[in-house]
């Protein structure tokens, strides 16, 4: 009974061989898609919590503008001061540390060798706010940041484009005309959530950004720790607040800078990902009812 089953069975698949070809390539399709699904949408949910937390722990970031795109208003907001910086962190509880934050692009030479990084202009707390530690050396004193220093530390990126597996701590190199003197090397983080690479970067005082660099007073951001024990909302309420006050919006104005929670950078990428999971799960759906109807 059986045999003859099986024979009448490979008799049909054998009259109708396109058909059954396009059926099992449906299935293999729908389940393959299933696999798919599931495999992305674990591994980049894992990836974009791995990423957000390399950024740092319970971390605020305040901008001018509203906005994260290319359509926000941060070109036309005024930006901010080291006053506000100084204001956050006394006046916000929960507030752990607070770091002034202006990058710039710029290339580095160190004898014979030179690459392109991101200059950051910051202070002795932006280290504590990133979650960030020095694997050679030291990090800045306060005393070097309130001189505004030609001190640095590099990236491991730039470490290794200028110095190969050499320790540059204690060497000079020039950025733009500023003669730094090497005082730290920072631990590998790797590439952000965007694809940014954030170890080719260069760290000195804000200060001396300020001076050497930037050529101006101003702020472009702040970067804003807070404590465990504190609900992370209360606090960036606490400083929208604040801010409203010290940039005199009136009541009935929109801000006209933004507090972003990196926790919304984790929702906004997870959406990202649902997106694509939900496309896959309609090629899946679509292959396997073909395949289980036939063609």
């Amino acid at each position: 009974m059986f045999l003859e089953t099986l024979r009448q069975a490979l008799s049909a698949i054998l009259r109708n061989a396109m058909r059954s070809f396009l059926t099992v390539l449906g299935v293999i399709i729908g389940v393959a898609a299933v696999i798919a699904m599931v495999t992305i949408g674990q591994g980049s949910t894992a990836q974009i919590e791995s990423d957000v937390s390399s950024l740092g722990v319970n971390l605020l970031m305040m901008r001018p503008g509203q906005g994260m795109g290319p359509g926000s208003s941060s070109r036309t907001a005024p930006l901010f001061s080291l006053k506000d910086v100084a204001a956050i962190k006394e006046q916000v509880p929960g507030v752990l540390a607070a770091a002034p934050v202006n990058s710039s692009a710029q290339t580095v030479i160190a004898g014979n060798e030179n690459h392109s990084a991101t200059i950051t202009g910051t202070d002795a707390e932006y280290l504590k706010v990133r979650s960030w530690k020095v694997e050679d050396g030291r990090a800045f004193l306060d005393a070097e940041v309130r001189a505004g220093s030609a001190v640095c530390l590099l990236g491991q990126t730039v470490r290794k484009e200028l110095y190969g597996a050499g320790n540059p701590v204690g060497d000079k190199v020039r950025i733009g005309q500023i003669s730094c003197r090497v005082i730290g090397v920072l631990e590998a983080k790797g590439a952000s959530t965007f694809g940014q690479d954030q170890d080719n970067v260069v760290l000195m005082p804000v200060r001396t950004f300020m001076r050497r660099i930037g050529g101006s007073q101003d702020v472009a951001s702040i970067n804003i720790g807070v404590d465990s024990a504190a609900s992370t909302s209360k606090v960036q309420s606490a400083i929208e607040v604040l801010m409203r006050e010290r940039r005199r919006i009136q009541p009935g104005e929109e801000d006209d800078f933004s507090v972003l929670d990196t926790k919304e950078l984790t929702s906004m990428m997870t959406g990202i990902t649902t997106v694509m999971t939900g496309l896959l799960s309609s090629v899946a759906a679509v292959s396997l009812l073909v395949g289980g109807i036939g063609i």
